[in-house]
């Protein structure tokens, strides 16, 4: 009964204890028909063997060197994921997943740009693709690399329209002075109408370049 420990005479207690080692199913079996306790499961016994400490010698893993029994016996038919219907979406040799990313695929950056799987190695993975930001890759298709110090700016302020047309090169140290706010106190750039977009480039371009001549003059004294 649940609740209640399980009497054992001193002579099942010694016939368990020696016993041990079966597997619980032959375990029980055999101490049922050796007494004909039908009152002690598969699981007391188990229990008891816990409690006791006593070792079965099985831990469950395979030991090294140790091969299953049933190794290179192959599959019957119906079973082990071969039945006709599990046939069906079994992946054949060759086939590659429904989300395989091509080469040409676009995709989204956390920044807001677009970026496109080209044939270029990843330096860090080895695979034969890797993304690159499209607008970049386009424009330095048309015009050649970008030159050091120097950087891409979208012209109608839309980081998602990749005509290399689209982008102006302009002094990396312009960049920053196009996002707005009191540092410049002037308009942000991306949210200005179309028709001011012009006049505050080249405001940034002006007060770019008069901070690079005071840095050029004072180091110069």
């Amino acid at each position: 009964m649940k609740g209640r420990s399980i009497p054992y005479s001193a002579a099942e207690m010694a016939w368990l204890e020696d016993n041990r080692l079966l597997p619980i199913a032959d375990y029980h079996r055999a101490f049922s028909d050796a007494f004909g306790r039908s009152d002690v499961s598969a699981a007391n016994l188990h229990a008891l063997r816990k409690r006791k400490g006593w070792k079965t010698g099985r831990t469950g893993y395979f030991s090294k060197g140790q091969e299953p029994h049933n190794k290179g016996v192959p599959c019957p038919e119906g079973k082990g994921g071969r039945p006709p219907n599990a046939r069906k979406t079994q992946f054949k040799r060759g086939q590659l997943p429904h989300n395989t990313k091509f080469l040409g695929h676009e995709r989204l950056s956390k920044d807001g740009y677009i970026e496109i799987s080209v044939d270029e190695e990843n330096l860090h993975t080895g695979y034969e693709r890797r993304y690159v930001l499209k607008h970049l890759y386009l424009w330095e298709k048309a015009n050649g690399a970008v030159p050091d110090g120097m950087c891409l700016k979208a012209a109608d302020g839309n980081r998602q329209n990749t005509d290399p047309a689209n982008w102006i090169l302009i002094p990396r140290g312009v960049l920053p002075r196009l996002n707005g706010g009191r540092a410049t106190r002037v308009m942000a750039y991306d949210a200005a109408p179309d028709e001011l977009k012009p006049v505050l480039m080249n405001l940034a371009r002006v007060d770019q370049k008069v901070s690079e001549l005071r840095r050029r003059g004072s180091s110069e004294r």
